[in-house]
């Protein structure tokens, strides 16, 4: 299986950004990764806390994990890292499996991010 990666950026016009990410899928034949756009860092940092980076970064490498020991290996409350997995799994940054657990898809993580005066 392929190495996944991953790269986030900061697109307010997501429409030229998955155009752009078309262009360059389209000319290459090998995996180029994937991408996760937000619209504004206002959104960007909404969904990524800092608790849920942390959840990410226990989780990369690890395999399948269940909730249960994710939560423990950061010191938090199940029910809680509970419902951050299923944020993190909508984002696509875990994944859920049939067993319940969840495991982090990608071996890296890039974050494309251009801050600008208005």
């Amino acid at each position: 299986m392929t190495n996944r990666n991953l790269t986030i950026t900061l697109q307010p016009d997501w429409k030229s950004a998955l155009r752009a990410v078309a262009k360059t899928v389209k000319g290459a034949q090998d995996y180029q990764g994937e991408v996760l756009n937000f619209e504004s860092p206002a959104h960007f940092f909404g969904q990524l806390t800092e608790k849920r980076w942390e959840l990410v970064r226990a989780a990369q490498g690890q395999g399948e994990l269940p909730v249960r020991e994710l939560a423990r290996k950061v010191g938090r409350d199940v029910k809680r890292v509970h419902e951050d997995v299923v944020t993190l799994a909508e984002l696509g940054l875990l994944e859920r499996t049939e067993s319940g657990g969840v495991v982090c898809p990608y071996e890296s993580m890039h974050i494309d991010m251009y801050l600008k005066a208005a």
